[in-house]
């Protein structure tokens, strides 16, 4: 928290910014005129008669309007004669391509949406959808918005388990998937996981892409090939239009305990904040810009800036299918050379994965095209930030770090690239429009310097509309905590510097009491990871029978650091001392070769827990490669003796 370099915007940058200081201005004087106006950017076939309902925790916005979400993200560019823009550069991890306009991106949609009215989806029907990273993914998610069927996309690395579980609660008619993708430089199977999921459900017909071409399990009074149903419907569809708060998705937010939470977006209020945080935060310029966020679709990173916020904005992007490292580690920056891409969103675990890999990697490739970077997914630590700053932005770029969540829809912090000077680890400030504070346990914003936890205080257009079909868990979950002021608690903690920005902690069930003292997990990984030897870092709190919890780190080192031992770890276990206190000293620190991580690049701290405690592997299904955690079950007994 005492991170005193500043980054001041490009001056070119600055003089074409889409958005300057003056909307911190306009958002402070009228809050509710200020996304009125943001509600403006995209096309009503009927305005709203009023702009916000508030009935806490209950919030309607732009009430009485009309829209169609497929026909603002594809038609409406088509119509002002964008058609041969290129919507999306696909890459498949195998090295094929396809490149699709706006004009073919409409066409696709419209069969993808006739195909599923000829199989029976209606307005208000849930559609699940389980696929990899391919065009048809995108297709599926603006068929169903321009027939009003909410869908619910199911990250394709989950288990048929975890399907199963989002299917029932969505009570879904129709299941879209796929025979499988491409990870790692083999055919990875889905189809099989779809069946187990669907059978005994409400599941009526399973649409089925075909990617890899491998044998796959074919029932046919229930699945049908979409070559089979979609390539043949005409390219022509009418659409219709929906209220504001028509359903647009619900996307499951995974817990360790009970069942997921179905987290329920709508259309009118999730599009225009989802199309104007992508305009500000990314400063797109729709005819010169290509955008990439390296996300998957399964996640809302995936929701809001891949799909609805980049096509509502015209952006042209790149959408890669695979993997950082397949076929080689330099990957991700072949595709930006090849693409040119100028704005790249990724997760900070996948950049300290990249300095881990090397500096020079990069140094390789011709990234000059790069003109800002963005961070997603959790706190960045402040050498993180420099390094992607450094050798991925040549020392150039600014870099936006966003904080926000499924639940929020769109981003609720960041820098506004052509007005903050960027401070490295930090998100800084609340968006125009957005009302954020910390606070303490009794709900009273603390003082700059303070700590406490994260709270937005005023409703937000993309704000949640509730857990699909449990109202009272919703209020529960998220009011409850400051039900007395009506803030919705983010579950994150934060603090405030001396100038007021934010820094984000993480969840605040990722703080340990040592000693009685609460400590982030945050905060010590970012002390190992500005050690010079060490490349990433993960941090849990075990049960510790003189200090409540102790403080176990799992670090990898960077190339050419000294290899793991008694030595490093003592070093390593200083420094922490040394840059938060004496008290945040890692009881334990295991040097491992990888860390246990989701195909979005979440590490699962749960796991961690489960080893530094001697318990039992949870669930693994999810892990990008569960045999990371044999690697470091191996390294226990040589590391338990540790002081």
């Amino acid at each position: 928290m005492h991170e005193n370099r500043r980054f001041a915007p490009p001056a070119a940058l600055v003089a074409a910014a889409n958005v300057t200081a003056d909307a911190y201005a306009a958002a402070s004087a009228d809050r509710i005129a200020f996304w009125e106006e943001q509600a403006r950017r995209l096309d009503w076939a009927r305005p709203w008669t009023t702009a916000l309902e508030w009935e806490p925790p209950f919030a309607r916005w732009f009430t009485g309007g009309l829209l169609n979400v497929a026909v603002n993200a594809v038609d409406r560019h088509v119509d002002a004669g964008h058609g041969d823009q290129v919507a999306i550069h696909w890459e498949g991890e195998p090295g094929d391509t396809r490149t699709i306009t706006y004009a073919r991106l409409k066409d696709e949609v419209c069969k993808a949406a006739n195909a599923l009215a000829e199989l029976g989806v209606r307005a208000g029907d849930r559609v699940m959808i389980y696929l990899p990273m391919i065009p048809e993914a995108v297709f599926a998610m603006l068929a169903c918005a321009r027939l009003g069927a909410p869908h619910s996309v199911v990250f394709g690395g989950f288990s048929a388990e975890a399907l199963r579980n989002r299917i029932e609660d969505a009570q879904a008619r129709l299941l879209i998937t796929a025979d499988g993708g491409f990870r790692r430089g083999r055919p990875s199977g889905l189809k099989a996981a779809a069946d187990e999921a669907a059978a005994g459900t409400g599941i009526e017909r399973v649409l089925v892409v075909r990617r890899t071409g491998e044998a796959v399990p074919f029932a046919e009074d229930r699945d049908v090939w979409w070559h089979d149903v979609v390539d043949r419907q005409p390219a022509a569809h009418v659409p219709e239009y929906f209220d504001a708060e028509q359903p647009l998705f619900i996307l499951y937010t995974s817990g360790t305990t009970a069942k997921p939470k179905g987290i329920l977006h709508t259309s009118g209020g999730y599009l225009t904040q989802a199309a104007y945080t992508h305009h500000a935060v990314f400063d797109l310029k729709p005819d010169t810009d290509v955008y990439w966020c390296a996300a998957d679709v399964g996640w809302v990173t995936g929701h809001s800036y891949i799909v609805y916020g980049p096509l509502a904005n015209r952006a042209t992007q790149v959408m890669y299918e695979g993997t950082p490292d397949t076929p080689h580690r330099g990957r991700f920056w072949e595709i930006v050379q090849k693409y040119r891409v100028s704005i790249l969103y990724t997760a900070p675990t996948t950049i300290r994965t990249f300095m881990k890999w090397g500096d020079d990697l990069p140094a390789g490739f011709d990234l000059s095209s790069l003109r800002l970077l963005g961070s997603v997914g959790e706190p960045i630590n402040p050498e993180a930030w420099i390094w992607y700053r450094d050798h991925i932005g040549g020392g150039r770029t600014p870099v936006v770090d966003t904080w926000w969540q499924t639940e929020t829809g769109a981003i609720m912090i960041s820098p506004l690239p052509g007005v903050t000077d960027c401070k490295p680890g930090s998100a800084q400030v609340a968006l125009p429009g957005i009302a954020a504070d910390v606070v303490d346990g009794g709900g009273v914003p603390v003082p700059d310097g303070g700590g406490g936890y994260l709270v937005l205080t005023e409703p937000w257009p993309a704000m949640l509309r509730g857990i699909w079909g449990d109202p009272g868990r919703y209020a529960d979950t998220y009011w409850s905590r400051f039900a007395e002021q009506g803030y919705y608690f983010a579950g994150d903690g934060a603090k405030k510097d001396q100038d007021g920005d934010l820094w984000l902690l993480g969840r605040v069930d990722d703080v340990m009491n040592v000693s009685g003292h609460r400590i982030s997990t945050t905060e010590v990984e970012s002390a190992l990871v500005s050690h010079p030897h060490v490349a990433e870092a993960a941090v849990v709190g075990a049960t510790d029978p003189t200090t409540g919890q102790g403080i176990v780190a799992f670090v990898i080192l960077r190339g050419g650091a000294p290899d793991g031992g008694a030595a490093p770890a003592a070093e390593l276990r200083d420094h922490v001392a040394r840059e938060i206190g004496p008290i945040a000293k890692p009881r334990q620190i295991l040097v491992v070769p990888e860390l246990p991580k989701t195909r979005s690049g979440k590490i699962m701290r749960r796991l961690l827990r489960d080893v530094a405690e001697n318990r039992s592997l949870g669930d693994v299904t999810t892990l990008q490669d569960s045999s990371v955690m044999d690697l470091i079950s191996a390294r226990l007994p040589a590391a338990s003796g540790e002081e």
